[in-house]
């Protein structure tokens, strides 16, 4: 399974500061948001990735995340030249997936959870074993914001409603989509709708009609955050703050992630927490990165 990692748009909502930078480059606490989709797709075991992003924004990506050899990963370039939907990125993609199935994560999405990694892994797991479609629902007071997941009382995913006035479940679909790889295919047979975008919700609903999607219940142990405008933004800082306080982690440090997947070596973290400097990120990682050598982990 390959990764995609949708950073484009123009994140008008966050104007002024979007003006000059991505979105997705913008600071959540410590770390750029970009990290934290992409310790997902590490998580889920997807160690070739693709980040699809605008023209003018592409170089400032390459700066900041390179190959991605630094954490045992392979990480690729595209741009989508204008804000067509979100399925668009399999067209985009197609050559990078080159028939395999794919991972699609929204690059201003977070998630954490305990037993994320554990879901994200069966999940690519029923992918390999011919489910054509995994979806992550997770519970809000608002479903009318979102697509929706209708279940039935077996809890088998049963219809998708996009942004109803009278939602049927509380469920949201999430920002992170596991396919097989039939999604190309599938993505190009889609026509725009009414805005003149290709919809994720539409390209699910093929799955769907077909019998081959299913529904993962993120669960109350599990956070799920957008950080699409200036107030879910502030509201993931402090999040991501208070948790690493408390508990004397760092969210998304890609470095242990790829450490603790076997993707690098401890001693490769500490070389690259040596890179860093006397940041805090640098010290927490060259701090587990030298436990984890020693066994205590």
């Amino acid at each position: 399974m390959k990764g995609i990692v949708l950073a484009g748009g123009a994140g008008s909502r966050l104007h002024p500061i979007t003006q000059a930078v991505s979105k997705q480059l913008l600071p959540v606490y410590d770390k750029p948001m970009i990290y934290y989709p992409l310790s997902v797709l590490m998580l889920a075991g997807i160690r070739d990735v693709l980040i699809i992003t605008t023209p003018h924004d592409r170089d400032q990506f390459e700066r900041l995340l390179g190959d991605g050899g630094q954490w045992g990963c392979s990480i690729e370039y595209a741009v989508q030249p204008s804000p067509d939907g979100l399925a668009q990125a399999f067209l985009i993609g197609a050559e990078f997936l080159a028939g395999d199935s794919a991972a699609l994560v929204l690059g201003d999405n977070i998630f954490y959870g305990h037993g994320l990694g554990g879901q994200l892994q069966s999940a690519a797991g029923s992918i390999a074993d011919g489910v054509g479609c995994v979806l992550f629902g997770y519970q809000v007071s608002d479903p009318e914001r979102y697509g929706v997941a209708v279940l039935d009382d077996a809890g088998a995913l049963t219809d998708i409603e996009e942004k109803p006035d009278q939602p049927r479940s509380d469920l949201a679909i999430t920002g992170l989509y596991f396919y097989d790889s039939s999604v190309v295919e599938r993505a190009a047979r889609l026509t725009p709708s009414p805005r003149g975008e290709l919809e994720i919700t539409d390209l699910n609903r093929t799955y769907l009609e077909d019998a081959q999607a299913e529904l993962v219940d993120l669960g109350r142990g599990t956070a799920w955050l957008d950080t699409g405008t200036h107030d879910s933004l502030l509201d993931a800082a402090q999040f991501v703050q208070v948790l690493q306080h408390r508990q004397g982690i760092t969210i998304a440090c890609l470095e242990e992630v790829a450490m603790r997947c076997g993707y690098i070596t401890p001693a490769q973290a500490i070389e690259v927490a040596d890179a860093m400097g006397k940041s805090t990120y640098a010290e927490y990682l060259r701090r587990v990165a030298t436990a984890f050598a020693g066994g205590r982990h």
